[in-house]
């Protein structure tokens, strides 16, 4: 079995396991913090010890362009997060207000709004 059969590569900052929703950035990130592939197989259930092995096996063999592809992804990633940012939803919104309240009671010593929700 051909190494690369075991990844679909789907664009230049895309990679994921093969069947599975999982990127390789994932597994790396765990195994280049310490973690072994029993350790990362652990982790994520859906995957099987034999695709980490693959991925870790793949990154060895290719080491220049996976680290490319990983400084790609830290990219994009570091991109949406400053974008989310600038522009939160909604919801986001509407969270860091509240808890900006929340801040506030307690600084000010008054109960806090989620204590005086009936129940």
């Amino acid at each position: 079995m051909k190494l690369e059969s075991y990844f679909e590569f789907i664009a230049e900052d895309a990679i994921r396991i093969t069947d599975t929703r999982v990127g390789i950035e994932t597994v790396l990130r765990d195994y280049q913090e310490g973690a072994s592939p029993e350790e990362i197989v652990l982790r994520y259930p859906t995957l099987s010890l034999e695709q980490i092995h693959a991925t870790i096996t793949y990154y060895l063999a290719n080491r220049e362009q996976v680290e490319a592809y990983l400084e790609r992804v830290r990219q994009r990633q570091e991109e949406a997060w400053l974008e989310q940012q600038r522009h939160p939803s909604e919801f986001v919104r509407s969270l860091r207000e509240r808890l900006e309240r929340e801040r506030y009671a307690l600084r000010e010593g008054k109960p806090l709004l989620s204590s005086t929700v009936s129940r």
